[in-house]
C-alpha cells in the first residue's frame, strides 16, 4: 500500500493500481529516444504488472504499531514481502518472459546493497531466474534491455510522484525522492540531465524536457481513510468502509 498522511486521514493507494498507472503513463513514451521499438509492448506489460505481487498483501491493510500508521510498501515486513515478490514474478513469467526479466531486475535493485541473509537468498534465486530467462531469449539485446529497465524505474517513480505528492504542490515542497529529478533518466534527456517534472496545478503535470509522444490523462484510484474511523473500528474495517475516489491527472508539454 502507498500511503500519504494528512492531518485527519490517510490516503491509501493499492500497489497494483499504482502499477497500472505506471503502464498507462509509460506507454506514451517517445520511442525515438530508444534504441528501437522492439519488445516495447512486452515492456509496457511489465510496467502494468510489476506490482502484482502486492495484490494479496494490499487486500487487507495492516497497522504498524511502531509508527502508528498503516504499513506501507517501504516498511512492510520483509519475509512476506519477499515471498510475494517471488510469487508476482512467477505469475508474470507464465505470461511473458521478457516482462518477467524486467520485473526481476526491478525487484533486485531494491536490495542491491543489502547484507540481510533473506535478501541475499532472494537475490541468488532471482539471479538464477534471470540466467534461465536469458538462455531462452537467445537474441536478447542487452542495451535495449537496459533502456527498458530504466524506463520501468521511471514509470514506477512517476506514478509514485503522483501518489506521494500533494497534487499541485510547489517544486520546493515535493517529496524528496523526486525534487531533483528521476534517477537513471539522463539517457532520455538531450543534455544528459535527469528528467524533471513539476505540478502546474492539482490536475496537471509537466516536464522540463517532454519525453512523451503526446499529452495524455491518467486516473489514480485511492481511498481516504479517516483516522477517527480507524480508532473506532480498526484499519481493516475502516479501509473497507471508505469510498473509492479517483484523481485525474493530465500530463502535458
Amino acid at each position: 500500500m502507498i500511503i500519504r498522511e494528512t492531518e485527519d486521514s490517510f490516503l491509501m493507494i493499492k500497489q497494483h493500481d499504482h502499477a497500472y498507472v505506471s503502464g498507462e503513463t509509460i506507454k506514451h513514451f517517445n520511442k525515438n529516444l530508444l534504441k528501437s521499438d522492439d519488445l516495447f509492448d512486452d515492456f509496457v506489460y511489465a510496467a502494468h504488472q510489476h506490482d502484482r505481487s502486492w495484490i494479496g498483501l494490499d487486500d487487507t491493510p495492516i497497522w504498524n504499531d511502531g509508527k502508528q500508521i498503516p504499513f506501507t510498501f517501504s516498511d512492510y515486513p520483509l519475509l512476506p514481502k519477499l515471498a510475494f515478490y517471488k510469487m508476482g514474478v512467477d505469475e508474470v513469467e507464465k505470461v511473458n518472459l521478457y516482462a518477467a526479466l524486467l520485473c526481476s531486475l526491478h525487484f533486485c535493485s531494491f536490495f542491491a546493497k543489502s547484507k540481510d541473509p533473506d535478501c541475499l537468498r532472494f537475490l541468488q534465486d532471482e539471479a538464477r531466474r534471470q540466467h534461465e530467462i536469458r538462455n531462452q531469449l537467445t537474441k536478447l539485446d542487452e542495451e535495449l534491455l537496459t533502456q527498458h529497465f530504466q524506463l520501468l524505474q521511471l514509470s514506477d517513480n512517476l506514478s509514485l510522484y503522483f501518489c506521494l505528492n500533494e497534487p499541485g504542490v510547489e517544486k520546493e515542497y515535493e517529496h524528496p525522492w523526486f525534487k531533483d529529478g528521476f534517477k537513471n533518466t539522463g539517457n532520455f534527456h538531450p543534455r544528459n540531465q535527469l528528467l524533471l517534472s513539476r505540478w502546474v496545478n492539482e490536475h496537471e503535470v509537466t516536464f522540463d524536457v517532454y519525453p512523451f509522444e503526446t499529452d495524455f490523462h491518467v486516473t489514480l484510484p485511492y481511498k481516504k481513510v479517516d483516522k477517527m474511523a480507524i480508532r473506532k473500528v480498526g484499519i481493516a474495517e475502516a479501509y473497507g468502509e471508505s469510498r473509492l475516489e479517483i484523481h485525474s491527472i493530465f500530463i502535458r508539454k
